[in-house]
């Protein structure tokens, strides 16, 4: 994606560069980063991030045991060296720097924070303790700061996974794999320490539709029949599709639904014993969780199928059972968080917004405002996925540069707004030297790395590396 070359004194031109901030680190942010650096304009690019460390869902959402999908932070680390490319981390939208602000600094602003809410399931019992979002539980292990703190009781034998997707199958995995295969990943200490004393014996993996509609990818889902000690149990019926199941087999929609089939049946033919089983159910839906303080069990009402393929339904049935548990993830999916100043979808949990150009009011775009990521399609897709959307984003951007707002200070104002606040910027070389501490406390511990899970930590560690103001 390459723009036409302005003017002599136009937007994009030496003398007048492009200044754009994009508030988030992680895939959308860089990806957007990248496609601006690409666009044949002179351009300047602002990283805006609230914690102290990028990379977002890549350093705190991919699981510690899938190393090569971590490997994309290389392309990432490629980008923020460019020399029209600075990262401002430790600084928040909404905490140190408001929308008003961002907007008189800046010709365009791109938002890409993701989606970190969790989607709830909406029924009686899920205030108890016990019952966790899955999401909370990656960052667990993951070391976000916001979670490092929290309990998660292993000493249960029997484990619910609410979900069909890979989060849910990564959270039976971690659950379910060896200590000794874990050791050596970056994930950390105390969820380390935590697995190594788990009781969980059984695990129960639930899904309202069918193995067709099931979000999960052929090498994650086998991976469930590799875990050493675990016997993965499918109910050979569950496997019998109806004729839309079976339509969906050809669309382009459901291109891993054929090879998803093919392991489940391998999974329902296997009949070798296990002293810990992994259940996958689908077909079914938690109603109610019962427990006195703390979850004992679960109903769970039978599911059918109905409407076209392509686009089927669960529909209730009417017949109910339970399940003993005392421990719950619902995998269910994420939600955006509103962005302060800017108009929210409460329905999708995203911005609102048309070919990324944030929309104040139907019809009405806010100029030199655009989104991407999550929180502009919502928490669909893979890492990669997110290039695409930021390709198209970036597009919108570019065509509307006639109508965007100059002169505009960029980075120059903001640093001159954080000095006066006497704020700690983390810059990316001060990032590396984060990264580069972390490395080291994992040598000493024979692991790639041992995150900080604490801001303050993080702070000192960039305290290695002097902070240089960005030039202007």
């Amino acid at each position: 994606m390459t723009a036409q070359a302005p003017g002599t004194n136009a937007l994009g031109t030496p003398g007048q560069p492009l200044r754009v901030a994009v508030v988030g680190s992680g895939p959308g942010g860089f990806y957007a980063a990248e496609a601006l650096l690409a666009c044949g304009l002179a351009v300047e690019v602002d990283l805006i991030e609230r914690l102290p460390v990028p990379y977002g869902l890549v350093r705190f959402g991919v699981a510690p045991d899938h190393a090569k999908l971590k490997s994309v932070t290389a392309v990432f680390d490629g980008i923020a060296r460019d020399p029209r490319c600075r990262f401002f981390g430790n600084v928040a939208l909404g905490r140190e720097l408001s929308a008003e602000q961002l907007a008189a600094m800046y010709h365009a602003v791109v938002v890409a924070v993701g989606a970190d809410a969790d989607r709830k399931l909406g029924i009686d019992g899920e205030h108890l303790a016990g019952v966790h979002a899955a999401g909370d539980f990656v960052g667990w292990y993951n070391g976000k700061p916001e979670c490092a703190a929290m309990c998660f009781d292993l000493s249960q034998d029997v484990a619910v996974v609410v979900g069909q997707g890979n989060v849910a199958i990564d959270v039976c995995r971690i659950l379910a794999k060896p200590v000794e295969d874990l050791r050596r990943t970056d994930i950390t200490q105390h969820a380390l320490d935590a697995l190594a004393a788990s009781r969980v014996r059984e695990i129960h993996l639930i899904g309202r539709r069918g193995p067709v509609q099931a979000r999960f990818t052929p090498k994650e889902l086998r991976e469930l029949g590799t875990l050493p000690g675990w016997r993965p149990i499918v109910d050979p019926a569950s496997l019998v599709l109806n004729e839309e199941s079976r339509q969906e087999l050809a669309l382009a929609g459901f291109v891993h639904a054929s090879k998803n089939c093919e392991i489940l049946h391998s999974f329902a033919a296997h009949s070798g014993e296990a002293a810990r089983v992994l259940h996958l159910h689908f077909y079914q839906a938690p109603v109610a969780l019962q427990g006195s303080g703390r979850l004992h069990s679960l109903t769970l009402e039978k599911q059918r199928l109905a409407g076209p393929a392509g686009d089927q339904r669960s529909v209730p049935t009417g017949e109910r059972s339970s399940l003993r548990a005392g421990l719950l993830f619902r995998s269910v999916g994420y939600r955006g968080c509103a962005v302060p100043g800017l108009p929210f979808d409460t329905r999708t949990g995203t911005l609102s917004h048309r070919d990324g150009r944030v929309m104040a009011a139907p019809g009405t775009a806010m100029k030199g405002w655009y989104a991407t990521g999550w929180i502009k399609r919502g928490p669909t897709g893979v890492i990669g996925s997110n290039r695409l959307d930021s390709v198209e984003t970036v597009a919108s951007l570019l065509k509307d540069l006639p109508a965007l707002d100059t002169p505009k200070p960029g980075r120059t104002a903001l640093l001159a707004l954080l000095n006066a606040m006497g704020h700690r910027v983390v810059t990316f070389d001060n990032w590396l030297a984060i990264e580069r501490a972390e490395q080291e406390r994992g040598h000493a511990l024979n692991k790639v790395a041992e995150k900080f899970v604490r801001v303050p930590d993080m702070l000192v560690a960039a305290a290695a590396q002097p902070s240089q103001p960005a030039p202007a």
